[in-house]
């Protein structure tokens, strides 16, 4: 689709900036071959007149979804693999990478809690049974993305909290524990004074929350709660429909 189809494709419609963009690209690189690269992010911010954080926004989007992929140094493509309905759980780091953008995380609490009603029911333990609570300040490209808690049953990761790993998840594969499936409940809000301090933004900035339970096979292995900036994550959820037999 040419430049000119997509622009009054676009004139006319009352929508965000970011969506803008993202359309446009989208439409730019529907027929393009694996490999294509995508307008630059300056290009885009010049044609669109907008901010480069609205033009990263976008673009990350198009990435979450499998159209492009970010290759350092050299720039944003069309991915190789466009049709993906398989919903992955993936950790923090490893989803910041897949997204083009360097990851990151401060410590901000490491010890052994007592399990609450609700921590332990996730684990599937008993109440005061002991957890590992390791809280981190999350980055991307060294800009604060979300508040993190994870909650783990201390019995099956003993000495964790002895080297704490850059990647949980993957210390949890090294240790044979694998995450395997999982459950995320996702949640639109507004940053509390403390969250909002840790993400630099002002209190009540727009927030999602997301609650996960993650599984090795059948058993929980980490209950988490985090606190994203919505102007600087967007979630992509894969979906299709089963065809309905006619009646």
């Amino acid at each position: 689709m040419g430049d000119a189809a997509v622009t009054s494709r676009l004139r006319g419609v009352a929508v965000h900036k970011h969506v803008q963009v993202r359309e446009y690209v989208r439409a730019l690189m529907a027929d393009a071959e694996a490999g294509s690269p995508a307008p630059s992010e300056r290009e885009l911010v010049q044609r669109f007149g907008v901010a480069r954080m609205t033009v990263r926004q976008a673009l990350d989007t198009l990435v979450a979804e499998g159209l492009l992929e970010r290759v350092p140094g050299r720039g944003t493509f069309v991915a190789e693999s466009r049709v993906d309905h398989v919903p992955r759980l993936t950790g923090f780091s490893e989803e910041m990478a897949r997204r083009g953008m360097r990851p990151g995380s401060r410590t901000l609490v490491a010890r052994i809690e007592s399990a609450g009603p609700g921590v332990a029911r996730a684990l599937e333990i008993a109440v005061g049974q002991p957890v590992v609570h390791w809280q981190r300040l999350r980055l991307a490209d060294d800009a604060p993305m979300c508040v993190e808690d994870a909650y783990l049953d201390a019995d099956i990761v003993p000495g964790l909290l002895d080297h704490l790993p850059p990647s949980l998840y993957a210390e949890l594969d090294r240790r044979g524990l694998t995450p395997t499936w999982g459950e995320d409940s996702v949640e639109a809000s507004l940053a509390q004074e403390n969250e909002s301090r840790l993400l630099g933004v002002t209190a009540g900035h727009p927030a999602l929350r997301v609650a996960r339970r993650a599984f090795c096979d059948r058993t929980p292995v980490e209950v988490s709660r985090s606190t994203y900036r919505a102007d600087r994550f967007t979630m992509w959820v894969p979906l299709t429909r089963v065809p309905q037999p006619r009646r």
